[in-house]
């Protein structure tokens, strides 16, 4: 299913979408899939799934950490897609920096993520000046090339994003990187009113997730009154984390699958 599809049928029930980030190979290549079907069974609709890169500038501390314990157990581009392609029951989103997708080459990776069912593409670093051989690639596999709007992107650049984008927009809720804050910025509001102000002058419709800072239930409630979705990612990952350091592995899928249908609840449109 296409992503925007995703987004209809998730309306049509009354619901907005979760998206879920995790780091692929960490704290293993094989945990990866029990981690996947823990947060599949929790209520993720989307799973963003990262390809690790050893400089992810967008990336917090949570994240960094994770991304390099990953490379240190040997995840690269041909292990990653063998781990997507067996997660299976969820819309798979690869999260990567564009050193990776050049060095594979462009057509090489978008085939890639076709064969794993893989249907977006998410590149942090990469402008949407430049992104047009991706883009190209992108529409003939159907996969979604998934740009991000920041509060500080300006009027022009949020329009060029908007002609170009589908799947979702991942609209940044702050100024800085990823990673589990206590509270929410209040600008996310002002921020998404002003995307939904540009599509209406563009006469486009996209849905938007909003990503960056959201770790609680309470938190994807207050997004999904404004935006179509919530992306979560450092908290999923420092549950991980801390069930590791206090080795108790054996209760880290059930604690990911409770997280994950507490986050879900949020979701609900009332």
């Amino acid at each position: 299913m296409r992503l925007e599809e995703k987004f209809k049928a998730l309306k049509k029930k009354k619901e907005n979408a979760l998206i879920g980030f995790v780091t692929a190979g960490y704290p293993t290549a094989e945990d990866t899939k029990e981690i996947a079907d823990a947060l599949i069974k929790g209520g993720v609709d989307i799973l963003e799934l990262g390809l690790p890169f050893s400089d992810p500038i967008a990336d917090g501390v949570t994240i960094q950490r994770a991304s390099e314990n990953s490379l240190r157990a040997g995840m690269n581009p041909d292990l990653y897609f063998e781990v997507a392609a067996g997660i299976k029951g969820v819309e798979k989103v690869c999260l990567t920096y564009y050193n990776l997708v050049l060095q594979r080459g462009l057509a090489e990776f978008v085939q890639d993520c076709e064969s794993a069912g893989i249907v977006g593409l998410v590149v942090p670093d990469l402008p949407v000046e430049e992104a047009k051989p991706l883009l190209r690639l992108c529409e003939v596999h159907e996969t979604d090339l998934i740009f991000l709007v920041a509060p500080t992107t300006t009027e022009k650049r949020m329009a060029k994003i908007l002609n170009a984008a589908s799947g979702f927009i991942y609209v940044v809720s702050l100024l800085g990187v990823t990673g589990a804050r206590e509270k929410l910025s209040d600008s996310i509001s002002p921020h998404i009113g002003r995307i939904r102000e540009m599509e209406s002058s563009m006469d486009k419709t996209i849905p938007l997730a909003v990503g960056f800072g959201i770790s609680k239930p309470e938190h994807v409630k207050a997004v999904c009154e404004v935006a179509d979705g919530a992306i979560v990612g450092s908290a999923f990952i420092r549950i991980i984390e801390e069930e590791l350091v206090s080795d108790r592995s054996k209760d880290m899928f059930r604690k990911l699958k409770e997280f994950a249908r507490s986050l879900k609840a949020g979701t609900k449109v009332v």
